[in-house]
């Protein structure tokens, strides 16, 4: 990866590790593939430092990780930051008592669950996904936790795609992104 300066990730630095997938998962979709940036460990610390970065200050008490990719970046935000991660998950994946909110996406339907116990009332939490796009699926993850009485302390994205209004739909949370396009 090039532009490195002494061994170091700078988030200009990011970008050439997003792969475009044209026509996935459907035609006229562009698909932003983080895989490559998984690949690259000094860029995947880098993105996760700038995730602590910005949720410590939001005092989270825990770490929602929506299905699938923000388990990536959420598991380990919430083991460095010492709190506990939450699953948000798609149906029929919790096994025990759930909240669920149906949502749709740029290219359909979907719907999300978490269970009804994931934490205490007045919890603090700090959601983290790996693409904020038109932010139905972020959006939903914000009606879960207030359904069971948590509190979203605000949203952490690995890529914002901004024409597509996702900011907006999370209008009044605070909304973090390391990369924009």
């Amino acid at each position: 990866m090039g532009g490195l300066v002494s061994g170091r990730i700078r988030a200009v630095d990011l970008k050439p590790l997003i792969r475009d997938v044209p026509d996935f998962p459907q035609p006229g979709i562009l698909f932003r593939d983080i895989t490559p940036l998984l690949a690259h460990p000094a860029a995947f610390a880098f993105v996760l430092d700038a995730l602590q970065d910005d949720a410590g200050p939001r005092r989270p008490a825990a770490i929602v990780g929506i299905e699938s990719r923000g388990f990536v970046f959420g598991a380990p935000l919430a083991n460095r930051m010492g709190l506990p991660f939450v699953p948000v998950r798609k149906p029929g994946k919790l096994p025990a008592a759930r909240m669920s909110v149906e949502y749709s996406l740029e290219y359909g339907t979907n719907q999300l669950d978490i269970h009804e116990d994931a934490f205490a009332p007045r919890t603090r939490a700090y959601i983290v996904d790996d693409l904020l796009a038109t932010g139905g699926t972020a959006r939903a993850a914000a009606k879960l936790v207030e359904l069971i009485r948590g509190t979203v302390a605000g949203f952490g994205f690995v890529v914002e795609l901004r024409d597509l209004g996702g900011r907006a739909e999370l209008n009044g949370y605070d909304v973090f992104s390391v990369i924009q396009y």
